[in-house]
């Protein structure tokens, strides 16, 4: 399947951060695109703002007749979120269209260049995010299909043509970054998740072995310190192991706390670099840079050339999103849906806001996902000094019988906690003394952002 032979390209589930990435780089080369969500959101609207149609009903009679019309010229593109019982999923395949994957779409653009692809069950979207940014100002042509909004880039895609790189966040969701044949490849974590596809810990940690042996003969792999993984897996291809440890290959030497983040030394295979600063909190983040600088290694990049441009990442929407930071208030906004994304998150606010009194509202992602880590979430969770705990936002599945919030809220140590519908959330916040508030979660949370900060603001400012 190559994607230049065809003019029209359709996507099913087009608000999603992969499928908007690909749809705005086929919008770029030129191609008539256009696709359905049913969910209108900030996304979408810029999508149609970009001349991209986006149609929220699966009714066929919405969507442009040029693309009905053209069966040969038009590629159906779809993300496995979508069901089955989608109506234009259902009618384009019942009128012979091609009708694929989005992991297919995005392997038949990354393969064909040197790829760079970032897996890991947490982490992922900020150190591809990060490696592109450090990539592009060390001189290299980049194409990056970024897994959020990048606030440097401005963008979930970055296009340059004839790039020499294509940067991309490998996604282990329905095993799609199988279909990517990196030359680089990082891998940040390896986590129980997504056992509604796997099933079981053991087949994640086989399709990340897997992942590992796409990886192009004669390529590099950056595997974190501590992963299950042999140092030999990758056959002839090099391996590189970076964190904390001194042992590792790439390796924090020292550092030291600032306000926002990190200054640190770096070990590399040809010696110490000084001076590197990273402006976002937590050890997370300070990790999640050794792995960008080790990626540029493994590219050619000269890293100890790229002191200033790390210092200038500025980070990706929703990840650690400060939207209010005073004294006497602060709110930030977070992705993190899985307990250890939500470990981390609330260490890098501890780290950020020291001794500040930290409420949470987080809302579960899937009733599979709260089911199998209902315990990993009350023992994250339970970090926090209050939490607000929303009701589950389902996305993709089905009610699954004695599976709600409860499960998690009855497992939490603290005293100070809530459970709520989406709904009451505002007139708890009301009632409510806050000093740092924060939250977090994949679902539709999102929403409820500019409702707090505008919300908050007046409190700061009545």
């Amino acid at each position: 399947m190559y994607p230049e032979e065809y003019t029209y390209f359709y996507f099913i589930g087009i608000g999603g951060i992969g499928m908007s990435a690909l749809a705005r780089y086929f919008k770029a080369l030129g191609k008539e695109v256009a696709g359905y969500d049913r969910t209108c959101s900030t996304l979408t609207k810029k999508l149609a703002s970009e001349d991209i149609p986006v149609t929220y009903k699966e009714n066929i009679q919405e969507i442009p007749p040029a693309f009905l019309s053209n069966p040969q010229k038009t590629l159906i593109v779809f993300t496995p979120a979508v069901p089955e019982s989608n109506e234009a999923l259902k009618w384009f395949r019942e009128q012979g269209f091609h009708v694929i994957k989005r992991s297919d779409l995005l392997g038949a653009v990354f393969n064909q260049s040197r790829g760079v692809a970032v897996a890991g069950t947490h982490g992922k979207t900020t150190v591809s995010t990060l490696t592109a940014w450090l990539l592009y100002n060390a001189g290299k042509q980049i194409s990056a299909f970024l897994g959020g909004i990048s606030k440097n880039f401005r963008s979930n895609l970055v296009l340059t043509p004839g790039s020499e790189f294509v940067v991309a966040e490998a996604d282990e969701f329905d095993r799609s970054f199988l279909k990517l044949f990196p030359s680089v490849a990082v891998i940040t974590s390896m986590d129980p998740d997504h056992l509604d596809i796997y099933k079981t810990w053991e087949a994640v940690r086989s399709a990340f072995f897997e992942f590992t042996e796409n990886i192009k003969p004669g390529g590099v792999l950056i595997l974190r310190e501590g992963l299950p993984l042999k140092d030999n897996v990758a056959g002839e291809r090099k391996v590189y192991r970076y964190g904390f440890d001194p042992g590792s290959d790439f390796a924090v030497h020292s550092y030291r706390k600032t306000n926002t983040g990190h200054i640190f030394n770096l070990k590399t295979p040809d010696g110490i670099v000084e001076d590197f600063e990273i402006k976002l909190p937590g050890k997370a983040n300070l990790e999640n840079a050794v792995a960008a600088l080790a990626a540029c290694f493994a590219c050619g990049a000269g890293i100890e050339k790229l002191q200033r441009a790390l210092a200038e990442f500025e980070g990706v929407q929703r990840r650690f999103d400060i939207h209010i930071d005073s004294p006497v208030l602060a709110y930030v906004d977070d992705y993190g849906h899985h307990p250890e994304e939500i470990k981390a998150f609330i260490a890098a606010m501890r780290d950020r806001f020291p001794g500040r009194h930290l409420t949470g509202i987080f809302q579960p992602h899937l009733y599979t996902r709260t089911r199998d880590f209902a315990d990993g979430f009350a023992e994250s969770l339970s970090m926090l000094d209050r939490l607000v705990l929303l009701d589950i936002y389902p996305a993709r599945e089905l009610p699954i019988p004695g599976v709600d919030s409860g499960i998690i809220f009855k497992k939490v140590t603290l005293k100070d906690k809530y459970l709520i519908v989406k709904e009451e959330l505002p007139a708890l916040l009301n009632q409510l003394h806050l000093d740092v508030v924060a939250t977090m979660g994949a679902g539709d949370i999102d929403t409820l952002v500019e409702p707090i900060t505008a919300m908050l603001t007046k409190r700061i400012i009545p």
